[in-house]
Protein backbone atom coordinates (compact mmCIF):
# COMPACT_ATOMS: atom_id res chain seq x y z
CA UNK A 1 0.00 0.00 0.00
CA UNK A 2 1.61 3.30 -0.89
CA UNK A 3 2.11 5.75 1.78
CA UNK A 4 0.05 8.91 1.53
CA UNK A 5 0.85 12.23 3.04
CA UNK A 6 -1.49 12.10 6.30
CA UNK A 7 1.19 8.76 7.20
CA UNK A 8 3.85 11.16 7.70
CA UNK A 9 4.57 13.29 11.19
CA UNK A 10 3.25 17.00 10.91
CA UNK A 11 6.27 18.42 10.46
CA UNK A 12 6.64 16.47 7.12
CA UNK A 13 3.15 17.35 5.97
CA UNK A 14 3.45 21.02 6.20
CA UNK A 15 7.13 20.94 4.54
CA UNK A 16 5.08 19.16 1.48
CA UNK A 17 2.57 21.86 1.18
CA UNK A 18 5.29 24.34 1.19
CA UNK A 19 7.12 22.76 -1.37
CA UNK A 20 4.18 22.70 -3.46
CA UNK A 21 3.48 26.30 -3.17
CA UNK A 22 7.41 27.30 -4.28
CA UNK A 23 7.25 27.57 -8.35
CA UNK A 24 9.43 24.96 -10.48
CA UNK A 25 11.95 26.06 -12.34
CA UNK A 26 13.14 24.63 -15.61
CA UNK A 27 15.87 25.03 -17.94
CA UNK A 28 14.75 26.85 -21.18
CA UNK A 29 17.15 25.20 -23.63
CA UNK A 30 16.73 21.43 -22.83
CA UNK A 31 13.46 21.71 -20.78
CA UNK A 32 15.01 19.81 -17.95
CA UNK A 33 13.48 20.46 -14.37
CA UNK A 34 16.15 22.61 -11.87
CA UNK A 35 14.21 22.67 -9.05
CA UNK A 36 12.03 24.85 -7.33
CA UNK A 37 12.43 29.02 -6.67
CA UNK A 38 13.62 29.32 -3.27
CA UNK A 39 13.35 33.01 -3.33
CA UNK A 40 9.63 33.42 -2.06
CA UNK A 41 10.38 30.89 0.68
CA UNK A 42 10.58 33.30 3.60
CA UNK A 43 7.52 35.05 2.79
CA UNK A 44 5.52 31.84 2.25
CA UNK A 45 6.92 30.95 5.69
CA UNK A 46 5.98 34.42 6.99
CA UNK A 47 2.58 33.98 5.38
CA UNK A 48 1.60 31.07 7.32
CA UNK A 49 3.23 31.66 10.73
CA UNK A 50 5.37 28.41 10.48
CA UNK A 51 7.09 28.78 13.98
CA UNK A 52 9.67 25.16 12.87
CA UNK A 53 11.04 26.80 9.83
CA UNK A 54 14.77 24.95 10.06
CA UNK A 55 12.86 21.57 10.49
CA UNK A 56 10.73 22.38 7.46
CA UNK A 57 12.95 23.56 4.94
CA UNK A 58 15.12 20.43 5.98
CA UNK A 59 12.30 18.23 4.66
CA UNK A 60 11.71 20.15 2.30
CA UNK A 61 15.10 19.95 0.97
CA UNK A 62 15.71 16.41 1.21
CA UNK A 63 12.15 15.92 -1.11
CA UNK A 64 13.52 18.42 -3.49
CA UNK A 65 16.50 16.21 -3.77
CA UNK A 66 14.33 13.39 -4.41
CA UNK A 67 12.51 14.44 -7.00
CA UNK A 68 15.45 15.72 -8.76
CA UNK A 69 17.35 12.28 -8.72
CA UNK A 70 13.71 10.68 -9.57
CA UNK A 71 13.20 12.97 -12.63
CA UNK A 72 17.07 12.88 -13.67
CA UNK A 73 17.16 8.93 -13.74
CA UNK A 74 13.92 9.64 -15.91
CA UNK A 75 15.75 11.79 -18.34
CA UNK A 76 18.57 9.11 -18.60
CA UNK A 77 16.43 6.39 -18.99
CA UNK A 78 14.58 8.15 -22.23
CA UNK A 79 18.13 9.39 -23.68
CA UNK A 80 19.05 5.46 -23.71
CA UNK A 81 15.56 4.43 -25.27
CA UNK A 82 16.13 6.95 -28.24
CA UNK A 83 19.37 5.78 -28.70
CA UNK A 84 18.64 2.60 -28.95
CA UNK A 85 15.31 3.33 -30.95
CA UNK A 86 17.91 5.44 -33.30
CA UNK A 87 20.62 2.49 -33.39
CA UNK A 88 18.03 0.16 -34.34
CA UNK A 89 16.22 2.68 -36.95
CA UNK A 90 19.26 2.60 -39.46
CA UNK A 91 18.40 -1.27 -39.91
CA UNK A 92 15.07 -0.90 -41.64
CA UNK A 93 13.73 -1.71 -44.74
CA UNK A 94 12.29 0.15 -47.09
CA UNK A 95 9.87 -1.57 -50.12
CA UNK A 96 8.38 1.62 -52.20
CA UNK A 97 6.07 1.21 -54.45
CA UNK A 98 6.63 2.65 -57.84
CA UNK A 99 4.86 2.23 -61.14
CA UNK A 100 6.62 3.34 -64.20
Amino acid sequence: MPLTEQDFPVEVQVAFFMFNLLSDVWDGMSGSYRGKDWSSCGFIFDTYEIEDVKTSLYFMKMYERIILNYRAEQAERRRKEEERKAKSGGNKNFTHNVKG
